[in-house]
């Protein structure tokens, strides 16, 4: 079966109609390092992409038309009705909002600038708080109402910790991500050689090889710190507390470490989804 209908039939199946298909919302999460698009009909996500972030030779034109592709993978019928943004990148935010509303006839509305994202949000400065933490929390919130408290780990470009009590944001801690600390390393080291972020055991082993050095000393090394900061931050925290993990390297974590009570990689996609639902 081709992808298209394959396609075609699980938005019927999630929208509840027949026929031509259409997408109810465009979610589009702009992180540093890539932009996550996804389409959604009315009780899920149907499907998402992965694209880089490349501000500096992307146009409004450029961008539009790559939404258009994706949208014509998706299914020949799919129209966009509203489209809800998480972005920590500013200098993409105007070349979105061109792109969408030329191609795409819809005009994109941003969270926590444009909407607030319905949390108490105990930052000092609550303006400073990055977009994607927000919009995770959230999502972990709603996708676990009997959590007394959340941990919500992001395995981003940085690596971050944010702390949920109730319906309240109380903050976090910003780490070293995993791809960036790679980077600075290799950067200073010549003969560093790429690694693939997999264990072949179940706990470290003094690697025989660099290749095994680097994948046990990245993974288990920030799977102990996921253990730590987490027992850390639950003395402050009541129970029961839930451990939620997002980003490209969650899973690889919650391979080796059993602090993370569950894994969504699209954690800030369903976040503006769920957001989008509950101010419809």
């Amino acid at each position: 079966m081709r992808g298209t209908e394959k396609n075609r039939q699980r938005a019927d199946a999630l929208s509840g109609r027949t026929g031509d298909l259409v997408v109810m919302l465009l979610l589009i999460d702009i992180g540093n390092t890539s932009i996550k698009i996804g389409l959604s009909a009315t009780n899920g996500i149907l499907t998402a992409y992965t694209l880089p972030t490349d501000y500096t030779s992307q146009s409004a034109d450029s961008l539009g038309l790559c939404l258009r592709g994706l949208l014509n993978h998706a299914s020949a019928g799919c129209a966009v009705r509203s489209c809800l943004v998480s972005s920590v990148v500013p200098t993409m935010n105007p070349l979105l909002r061109g792109a969408c509303e030329r191609f795409l006839n819809v005009r994109p509305v941003f969270a926590h600038q444009e909407i607030p994202v319905p949390l108490d949000n105990h930052y000092e400065r609550p303006g400073e708080v990055g977009t994607d933490r927000l919009v995770a929390a959230y999502g972990a919130r709603r996708l676990y109402p009997d959590a007394a408290a959340i941990i919500c780990a992001d395995y981003g470009t940085a690596t971050t910790f944010d702390c949920i009590r109730e319906q309240a944001y109380l903050g976090g801690l910003i780490c070293p991500g995993i791809m960036s600390s790679l980077h600075a390393l290799s950067t200073r080291t010549a003969l560093l050689p790429r690694i693939a972020l997999e264990a072949i055991t179940d706990r470290p082993i003094a690697g025989r090889d660099t290749t095994t050095s680097l994948n046990h000393g990245f993974l288990f090394g920030f799977a102990a710190m996921t253990e730590g900061l987490c027992a850390r931050l639950a003395v402050d925290l009541p129970a029961p507390l839930a451990v939620v993990a997002t980003g490209g390297f969650a899973q690889a974590v919650a391979d080796v470490t059993d602090c993370i009570t569950a894994v969504h990689p699209d954690l800030i996609l369903e976040g503006l989804r769920l957001l989008h639902e509950e101010l419809a």
